[in-house]
């Protein structure tokens, strides 16, 4: 990449509220994330030059659109800064990213508020599936399933299986590993959960079968959620850092980045998928687009990864998609625990989306978050030691839209 794109900090809410609850709105959300991401990094309203919002589905969870209009009503220093709103279902927060920091590489601007968003416990549970159902492709891929996500990832394992062989106690060791880490973030929806080993087992009464191969543990938690990140050039980074006392080579920067967009439907894309290789090339392609802007030979450079799990099955291919493994082998990598915590390669210290929650326009911009905390030594008890190079995964869809950063930090 030519031109440094670096990332000055932010805030996330706590993904364990319940705004709804609470008698607050999308707004409030909204609004309170990006007041304390300001305090935070000691920047004002008038500072920002442009904004960039990832949302997906808040005209049917919260009957709203058109939110760069909240801008100047969470602070009137926003007045006047343009505003864009970014949807591509999951991957909403890391297309908002994209676009802001092409603004920032053409030089239209030099700071600019990234802002991810999604309220979601206002309804009922089979209400939030049909309205997350569109992500895949509508009366094609939805009418026959009651939950349409769960039912398309049990696909993916079922292929998988077929393919390759899948051991469900894997996927329960990657839930278990998520639910593990969220204890240490203080952020986490599921921080203070309880579970016993038959919380991962096979048993219908203590987890569930929500569709197929995907029980109870295998699935991310959706939650209401807001996550918001500042980007700036790097001749903005250098006046921040001069103005806050701290080296310029202490503030991460996205050093690579990757973007692919593979066919709706699911059945389409196991059709194009090569025999004997990764199952998914357009994710595949994405994440070696990022590290070969980066400069980076693959997952031996890197000292940790946030990915997207929204089922364990998701996280279990993005091992393969990311190198750790051949296509087939992701079960070593879970063996070896390679990627736990204290493990060579750490995947999700957050928690993930299985244990942190999955506020869907938000996760990317979260996870971008989590990369600079991490690579700034700020993550606290979820700092990996050493941290300075670190990858992102953001999926929308069945694997249809795909994004991979990846964060570094010279010093």
């Amino acid at each position: 990449m030519s031109k440094r794109v670096y990332i000055l900090g932010g805030d996330q809410s706590d993904f364990a509220m319940n705004w709804n609850r609470q008698g607050l709105a999308l707004y409030d959300l909204l609004s309170q994330t990006v007041l304390n991401a300001l305090d935070k990094t000691h920047l004002k309203a008038s500072d920002i030059e442009t904004i960039h919002i990832g949302n997906f589905a808040a005209e049917l969870f919260a009957g709203q659109g058109n939110m760069g209009g909240f801008f100047p009503h969470i602070d009137p220093g926003f007045a006047g800064i343009p505003t864009s709103r970014h949807e591509g279902a999951c991957a909403s927060g890391s297309l908002a990213i994209l676009a802001a920091m092409a603004e920032i590489e053409a030089g239209r601007y030099d700071l600019a508020c990234v802002a991810g968003v999604e309220y979601m416990r206002n309804v009922s549970g089979q209400k939030a599936a049909d309205y997350l159902a569109p992500a895949a492709w509508a009366h094609v891929e939805t009418d026959s399933r009651q939950y349409v996500w769960p039912a398309l990832f049990s696909n993916i394992a079922e292929r998988y299986d077929e393919k390759y062989g899948l051991k469900r106690e894997h996927l329960a060791t990657i839930s278990k590993k998520n639910f593990a880490n969220a204890r240490r973030n203080p952020r986490a929806q599921a921080r203070n959960w309880s579970f016993t080993d038959d919380s991962f087992e096979a048993n219908n009464d203590t987890n569930p079968i929500v569709e197929g191969w995907m029980r109870r543990s295998d699935c991310g938690q959706v939650t209401d959620g807001s996550a918001v990140i500042f980007l700036a050039s790097e001749s903005k980074a250098k006046e921040y850092a001069d103005a806050n006392n701290i080296p310029l080579e202490s503030l991460p920067y996205i050093k690579g980045w990757g973007q692919t967009t593979a066919p709706m439907k699911l059945a389409t894309k196991f059709e194009q998928a090569p025999e004997n290789d990764y199952m998914f090339p357009y994710i595949r392609k994405a994440i070696t687009d990022a590290y070969r802007r980066a400069d980076i030979s693959g997952p031996d450079m890197l000292d940790g990864i946030e990915t997207h799990d929204c089922f364990s099955i998701t996280e279990y291919m993005a091992i393969e998609h990311f190198g750790i493994t051949a296509p087939g082998k992701a079960w070593q990598a879970i063996e070896d625990e390679k990627l736990t915590f204290n493990g060579a390669l750490p995947m999700n210290a957050s928690g993930g989306l299985i244990g942190l929650g999955h506020p869907v326009g938000a996760t990317g911009i979260r996870m971008m978050l989590d990369a600079y905390k991490q690579t700034r030594g700020l993550a606290g008890e979820m700092q990996v030691e050493g941290a300075k190079t670190y990858a992102t995964y953001n999926v929308g869809g069945s694997g249809t839209t795909n994004v991979s950063f990846v964060v570094h930090a010279a010093a």
